[in-house]
């Protein structure tokens, strides 16, 4: 089953488009003043800057107290919606479903209380996020386009979280209801559009839009960015910077770093590494690393950052890394932020694991993967490439060639307005 990516365009005066209403759900939305992912951001205000106006439905994650059931702000002209439910990665499974009903209930009336809506858009995970804009674009009358982020349930049933199989068959349900009640799907990678395409969905309506690299955040450093690393100036020095940045949790095995640390230390005590981030693994990752010996040696654990903060650090990096652990399914359609930020920033990007994005990396020499098992030969991979002077300068002029080009904000949001509008349109 092949599906290809959807063709890229430029808009002008002859690609005039209708002004429409876009109700857009995702449950974790932030702005590039928060930790976090920021596509539904940065697509979000390109949409209200070609003429559409967007209301966002989300969560307001950090809540605390007693307070209004919903609050709203002006982002960038994107008017959000945010709703009184605490999240954060440290909750159980029991605790997340919890997160992800409340928020859907709550969800589901705001989205249909929005009555001259066109369109609704709902972009995973949770998968759950479909069961507002189903109802929305019932109640309405109005499409309904849904956005795939990763193959869902397929995922947490690979990683064990999901092992009831009532749990299971009911999740399967749900994705299926997800994609087919949808009048488009939007894919992040063409391996998870070849998944929808797998339940009997239409591949004609399916289109491939991938993650993208804010290159105003990334591409210069920010005046965020200029103290991002105050205090480990002079840890730091002129040495070699190894990055990650990222969610410290069971799917990224960010521990294993502290192995190849301690791998580096007999190799070449000079390079240095960075773990930024939170996660329910933060303090079994720095109990390993002091074990070892290498936390606050050649080894930092810094908290999670905004995304104006993290330029200053990958502007600095030699290399960043892209990490994943466990079956195939959680890796080979890979699209994470960290790799398209490296991008911007023009530094190459290193991964554990060989899956799509991994491949783009081969294929433009912009990085390669290392082993995900032996902390050695790791350790040897990167020392290699971070020493390589040469190597490094023609990785930064091919990475900023596929973040202006191939991967450019501007161009994915023009390929999910003429989405959307055709949506609308069909539906």
């Amino acid at each position: 089953m092949s599906i290809r990516l959807s063709p890229r365009f430029v808009r002008s005066s002859r690609d005039a488009v209708e002004p429409m209403r876009i109700v857009y759900l995702h449950q974790y939305f932030v702005t590039p003043d928060q930790p976090g992912g920021t596509r539904s951001y940065e697509m979000a205000r390109r949409l209200v800057a070609a003429g559409h106006r967007v209301d966002m439905i989300t969560t307001d994650q950090q809540a605390q107290g007693d307070g209004p059931a919903w609050r709203e702000t002006d982002e960038a002209g994107i008017r959000v919606h945010w709703a009184r439910q605490p999240y954060d990665n440290n909750m159980g499974w029991l605790g997340r479903m919890k997160a992800f009903v409340g928020f859907a209930v709550a969800a589901s009336r705001r989205a249909a209380s929005i009555r001259d809506a066109d369109i609704i858009f709902a972009t995973s995970t949770p998968l759950t996020i479909a069961i507002p804009a189903i109802f929305a674009s019932r109640r309405l009358k109005k499409p309904y386009v849904f956005e795939v982020r990763d193959v869902w349930p397929a995922v947490p049933i690979a990683l064990g979280a999901l092992k009831n199989p009532v749990l299971q068959w009911l999740a399967h349900r749900l994705e299926h209801v997800a994609y087919h009640r949808a009048t488009r799907v939007v894919a992040l990678a063409p391996g998870m559009a070849e998944e929808v395409a797998r339940t009997g969905y239409p591949p004609e309506r399916i289109d491939v839009i991938p993650n993208g690299c804010d290159n105003d955040i990334f591409g210069t450093v920010s005046a965020g960015g200029a103290d991002a690393f105050a205090g480990y100036t002079d840890w730091l020095g002129d040495h070699p910077l190894i990055l990650f940045a990222g969610t410290l949790g069971k799917a990224n095995n960010v521990g294993y770093l502290a192995d190849v640390a301690a791998a580096m230390l007999a190799r070449d005590p000079d390079i240095r590494f960075v773990i930024i981030g939170a996660g329910a693994d933060r303090d079994a990752i720095a109990a390993h690393a002091a074990k070892l010996g290498v936390l606050d040696r050649n080894l930092k654990l810094v908290p999670a950052v905004p995304k104006r903060v993290l330029a200053g650090w990958i502007q600095r990096a030699s290399i960043c890394l892209a990490m994943f652990s466990g079956p195939r399914i959680l890796w080979k359609d890979a699209v994470q932020n960290k790799f398209f930020d490296a991008l911007s920033a023009g530094k190459p990007v290193i991964s554990n694991h060989e899956g799509w994005q991994c491949q783009i990396a081969v294929e433009h020499d912009v990085g390669c993967a290392m082993s995900s098992e032996n902390p050695d030969e790791a350790a040897a991979c990167l020392q290699k490439y971070a020493r390589d002077t040469q190597w490094l300068e023609g990785a930064a002029v091919h990475a900023k060639s596929l973040a202006s080009d191939r991967f450019s904000r501007d161009t994915l949001a023009v390929q999910l307005e003429r989405c959307l509008t055709a949506a609308a349109k069909e539906g």
